[in-house]
């Protein structure tokens, strides 16, 4: 039976990528399981008749039928459910990269929905949802006690049109509104640029565009940068990435690996394991890494952190991730429908499990709450106003020890700094990494 190999995230959908494992279809087996089983399925079935037949309203059978089925998968753990054929299409859309929706991943958590990450560039994201938002109404109506997909279902609409989520979010007093215009979802699943000789690669999600990008943005990256010798190091941002295909997975992480194990998987049934293993080649040409992630990054994102990190390829810097260490497999039903289950944990190369428990940063930074703009503004005002040097003073001696190349090539390290120093005030975590990069790249030119 041919397989799809994907990595699940974990969560539903609403508007998100989806990670899973294609295997063929279902096929009817041949079971000697004891009679109870049988009698449990002839209870079923009267209980079936009887809501037929006496439920104070008409009922539509199919919807209790895929409600069942939806039950039974749910109560296994929070990534097997049930795919209706429609549900089962968007899935298929959002892994190519482009959807309908608000632009965040979810899962549950006591009964409520719980944000995975925001996804760059979303309506969502620009919005204001974070991860770790707990999300108790849509509209004005509470979502305790519904099932995920009902849940996610009350956030589905229309392009354009405008949903209210309540949320509820740590350090926050009170729950408060966030309003969102449902827009289609294009993600750009890779994003390059240069920061201060630093090849930063934002990577939001693994679908069959990851890998592609991220070869052609480091190309154009190391080009625009004069080659390779002018390169500090990259930064791999895996920050608010729900996860996505393992074999793209797989293969980010073989970019940076020349040799040894990626990744495996174990099922129920050890023979039904799978070993992923590097092949020779790094893109970065043995460069320093850093690997960024935080709460945010689950599943796919862990694969390629934990590797990494197992190899001592990278640091890994931020806070800790999801914890979402299982595989779920999708496998096409009668119906064009879908059902996910999960069929299996992964490993990363030492033989750790991060389910539950995630993948731990080498060094913890955390991010700093954005201030308001005008406490920055009224900051920047006041360090302006008093900061003075010996330049600012009236008839100040010039420097004379220095040409004319020497006192500008001075000034271009200045405005370098002052550069980081904004990109701290923006982005903690982010110029953290940098500052990591570059001390090493120093380290590394001292003992050539």
């Amino acid at each position: 039976m041919k397989k799809f190999v994907m990595a699940a995230c974990g969560g539903a959908l609403a508007s998100v990528v989806a990670t899973t494992q294609f295997v063929g279809p279902l096929l009817a087996q041949e079971d000697s399981r004891p009679a109870n089983v049988y009698e449990q399925l002839d209870l079923f079935g009267d209980i079936f008749e009887r809501i037929r037949a006496q439920y104070v309203e008409e009922v539509d059978e199919a919807d209790l039928i895929e409600a069942a089925i939806n039950g039974m998968l749910t109560s296994l753990d929070p990534h097997s459910n049930y795919l209706p054929p429609d549900d089962a299409e968007d899935m298929q859309v959002q892994t190519r990269g482009e959807f309908g929706g608000l632009g965040i991943e979810v899962t549950q958590e006591d009964g409520f929905v719980k944000v995975v990450s925001p996804i760059d560039g979303t309506p969502a994201m620009e919005a204001g949802m974070e991860a770790g938002d707990f999300i108790t109404h849509v509209d004005g109506e509470s979502v305790l006690g519904l099932t995920l997909d009902d849940a996610v279902d009350m956030m589905r609409g229309p392009v354009g049109s405008e949903i209210v989520i309540t949320v509820v979010r740590e350090g926050e007093d009170e729950p408060f509104d966030v309003s969102i215009v449902r827009d289609t979802i294009k993600l750009t699943a890779v994003r390059t640029r240069i920061e201060n000789n630093t090849v930063v690669l934002r990577v939001t999600t693994f679908n069959d565009q990851t890998f592609p990008n991220l070869t052609d943005g480091i190309a154009k990256e190391i080009e625009a940068a004069g080659g390779m010798e002018n390169v500090d190091g990259f930064i791999l941002d895996l920050r608010n990435n729900p996860g996505g295909l393992l074999t793209q997975a797989i293969k980010v992480s073989d970019a940076f690996l020349d040799a040894g194990e990626i990744v495996s998987t174990r099922g129920r049934n050890p023979a039904d394991g799978d070993r992923f293993n590097a092949m020779p080649g790094d893109l970065a040409e043995g460069k320093p890494l850093v690997v960024l992630i935080n709460g945010g990054s689950a599943s796919a994102s862990e694969i390629v952190a934990g590797a990494l990190q197992d190899h001592r390829r990278a640091i890994v810097v931020g806070t800790k991730s999801f914890g979402k260490g299982s595989v779920q497999t999708v496998m096409p039903l009668r119906g064009d429908g879908m059902m996910r289950l999960t069929t299996a944990r992964y490993y990363t190369p030492s033989g750790r499990s991060i389910q539950a428990l995630g993948v731990s940063p080498d060094i913890v930074v955390e991010q700093p709450p954005r201030r308001p703009e005008s406490e920055d503004e009224e900051e920047s005002t006041a360090v302006n106003r008093f900061s003075r040097s010996e330049a600012d003073l009236r008839g100040s001696l010039d420097n004379d020890s220095l040409t004319d190349d020497e006192i500008e090539q001075i000034k271009a390290e200045q405005a370098k700094a002052e550069a980081a120093a904004k990109l701290r005030e923006e982005d903690y975590q982010l110029a953290y990494a940098i500052d990591i990069l570059h001390g090493m790249a120093a380290l590394a030119s001292d003992h050539k």
